[in-house]
């Protein structure tokens, strides 16, 4: 069996799935979007360039912009359940499988990093007289990149999933201190810091118990990535077969327990667990927290109120991924629900939702009101604005499909 060839089927019939797709993504205005944000983007940028305020702590910004790049790492296997059974007797010759895997996944995630780190370098050479040289940073941090996916790549095969855990939370604060201990301490100090970290990192990987193939925890995060894929597809067109993976998330266990115990409000005590547990709330959250960073640091321009808008228009679109939520849920054709309740029910959660979030991050703009209280009131009302257009859009799209059906 060519296990290489057998890869790349499989990669093929993946891809080739999601191609038809492409074309609705195009019709969305999706590249407009993307090349209106990139021109916005561009001319910030420059001007921020030209005119960089004092004390901006660059080598922070380096950190928290090049920590994600480095430390983040993911592999696709495109394994299947089936594997465990007729690909098992191939165990000893699965390197040759994972080989093409562990390439195309670096290469990538190398990429992006040395994007990242180009598009902050004009900024890093303006503000640190002692900066590093470029080929050198981007050295350091293929070097980084690769260790944290030898890393991560140990942690898939550990049989305990708390030690497991714990080295995800080790990969990421070795890669930091490695890139802070470049941004902040001379080359040659910092090169010595880097290898003696690295070298205690990999004898500490070898200690947990392994498996030589993890053949379940690969089959469940290749489940969990081909999910997040048709996710994406999921907010321009219906994309059947759609997964959704649940988080444990205890410090949400209560949230929804007020709605009221009736056949109008089931829907919506479902939805708010589902978003509760699911994907689209991790990536809400993030993109949330990103913004506010964004908007406080630009809160007394207009720049910052385009920022704001940009993030609001982000959120709207990811929340609006929960209206195809249980669309094809076999037990909500079993459950007596209300005629209509479904949509309406999603429309005002993700309004109320979208809403909340809106005038969240626009907090921040709250410290210059006194100074620019018409342009801080205006961003409010343009949030909130963009928010109520998201719904209307939504109620509209409803009541198209109703009478199409």
């Amino acid at each position: 069996m060519d296990l290489k060839e057998l890869r790349r089927q499989r990669r093929s019939r993946f891809m080739g799935g999601l191609t038809p797709y492409v074309g609705y993504i195009i019709q969305s205005g999706i590249a407009m979007v993307f090349l209106l944000v990139l021109i916005i983007f561009s001319a910030w940028y420059t001007s921020l360039l030209r005119d960089v305020p004092e004390g901006i702590p660059i080598r922070w910004i380096m950190l928290v912009l090049l920590l994600p790049a480095a430390a983040h790492s993911s592999f696709r296997t495109y394994l299947q359940s089936p594997d465990t059974i007729f690909l098992l007797p191939q165990g000893h010759r699965m390197k040759e499988y994972f080989a093409p895997a562990w390439t195309a996944g670096n290469v990538w995630k190398i990429l992006r990093l040395a994007f990242v780190l180009i598009t902050l370098w004009p900024l890093y050479i303006r503000t640190d007289d002692s900066h590093q040289m470029l080929f050198a940073t981007l050295a350091v941090l293929i070097l980084v990149k690769i260790l944290a996916s030898f890393g991560l790549w140990r942690e898939l095969a550990m049989l305990s999933r708390p030690a497991s855990m714990g080295y995800s939370l080790l990969r990421w604060a070795v890669s930091g201190l490695m890139i802070a201990a470049w941004l902040w301490q001379p080359a040659l100090r910092a090169l010595i810091f880097i290898v003696i970290l690295a070298a205690a990192y990999v004898a500490a990987l070898a200690v947990p118990a392994r498996l030589s193939v993890p053949w379940e925890r690969l089959i469940a995060t290749e489940r969990n990535q081909g999910a997040r894929a048709l996710m994406i597809l999921g907010w321009f067109v219906d994309v059947p077969g759609r997964e959704q993976r649940v988080y444990p998330r205890r410090y949400l266990s209560k949230w929804g327990a007020g709605i009221a115990w009736r056949r109008s409000t089931a829907y919506r005590f479902l939805l708010t667990k589902s978003f509760a547990r699911g994907d689209i709330f991790g990536i809400v959250i993030r993109i949330f927290l990103l913004a506010l960073l964004l908007v406080w640091w630009n809160r007394e321009s207009y720049i910052g109120s385009g920022i704001y808008l940009f993030f609001v228009l982000v959120m709207g679109v990811q929340l609006s991924a929960l209206r195809k939520l249980h669309s094809e849920s076999f037990w909500l054709t079993v459950y007596p629900l209300p005629e209509g309740s479904k949509a309406s029910s999603t429309i005002q959660f993700i309004f109320r939702a979208h809403l909340l979030l809106a005038m969240l991050t626009a907090v921040p703009f709250l410290t210059g009101i006194a100074g620019r209280p018409l342009p801080v009131i205006g961003t409010f009302l343009a949030g909130a604005l963009l928010a109520y257009l998201f719904k209307s859009r939504a109620s509209r799209k409803s009541a198209q499909d109703d009478d199409d059906i």
